[in-house]
């Protein structure tokens, strides 16, 4: 092949790699450019992260080395595969898989808010990766669609590997995903800076919008140190209070049930037959009438003692009002 004048000549220009065509940019980072590549001989289409080699700091050359290794380490179906690293005089070339679809960020921003089905998927599938692989750059700009069904978790150029127990100092990642202690300058634990930063993902795909928001750094730092955040109004899209009763969190509950009201107006135990009458209301009636010497009826007292009530009712509204 390196005998076809062709292939030469792309290999010159950098429009080849190895066995890829390169073509047009699909995207760019801060050391970094992205362009498409096509297999030479099965036509399949790669992503490939280009980095200039005189331009890295020692600083980047580290991030770089530890983002190679994280993806070795990770054979997942969510998160984006590095089939091989192509290194030339002056530039390395990252070789991944590619997702056609397009990032989540511009889902979102473009369609609006995810329904909770999908926000169910997709959260499921970047939940779903070695958490001792801390990624510290979770956003919705690095996570794509595959298709329509699957997305992928990609750029780990900020990730590091990491025990649960070991604590960490660099600060890392998109600010409006920070969790509250990397802004406090002190040490934090990997997996639950991602933790967090998934839950501002997951804000992100059900409501369209960011926790978070400021104009400035501070502002915004102020803001997650305090936990202010903003909840859009969606008032036709709250639960009723039969959905909150039978969600998760309360199935092991057991809600009281409503009683009869109490009835004030002793009327109605002269009118309803003693059979129909609860208990308690048999009984106060079985009082009335053994104080009901002197009364022609049982009937008549009770019917007293209803008027004196609406007496009283009435001359308490009137004064009232």
């Amino acid at each position: 092949m390196c005998q076809d004048e062709s292939v030469v000549r792309e290999l010159a220009v950098g429009r080849r790699i190895g066995l890829y065509k390169v073509r047009g940019e699909i995207g760019c980072g801060n050391f970094s450019q992205v362009k498409l590549g096509i297999h030479a001989l099965t036509r399949d289409k790669v992503a490939i992260k280009i980095l200039d080699k005189t331009k890295l700091d020692q600083k980047t050359q580290k991030l770089l080395s530890r983002e190679i290794s994280s993806m070795e380490k990770l054979h997942h179906p969510n998160i984006i595969r590095l089939y091989e690293v192509v290194e030339t005089l002056t530039r390395l070339h990252l070789v991944m898989e590619y997702a056609s679809g397009g990032e989540l960020y511009t889902k979102i921003t473009t369609e609006g808010k995810l329904s909770d089905i999908d926000s169910k998927i997709v959260f499921s599938q970047v939940l779903s990766h070695d958490n001792q692989v801390i990624h510290r750059d979770l956003k919705a700009e690095n996570v794509f669609y595959s298709c329509s069904t699957c997305v992928k978790v990609g750029d780990f150029g900020f990730s590091t590997h990491s025990p649960r127990e070991q604590t960490l100092s660099t600060f890392c990642g998109s600010p409006p995903y920070a969790a509250p202690e990397l802004f406090r300058d002190q040490h934090y634990v990997g997996v639950y800076v991602d933790v967090w930063a998934l839950g501002v993902l997951l804000f992100f795909m059900v409501t369209g919008t960011m926790p978070f928001r400021a104009d400035t750094v501070a502002k915004l730092k102020r803001c997650i140190l305090e936990g202010t955040y903003t909840v859009p109004a969606w008032p036709a899209e709250r639960c009723g209070l039969e959905e909150v009763m039978r969600c998760d969190w309360l199935l092991s509950v057991d809600f009281p049930h409503a009683t009869e009201p109490f009835r004030l107006d002793p009327l109605h135990l002269a009118e309803v037959a003693p059979s129909e009458l609860e208990e308690e209301e048999g009984e106060v009636k079985d009082a009335l009438e053994n104080m009901s010497t002197g009364c022609q009826t049982s009937s008549i007292l009770i019917t007293l003692l209803a008027s004196y009530v609406y007496v009283q009712e009435t001359s308490h509204t009137t004064y009232n009002q």
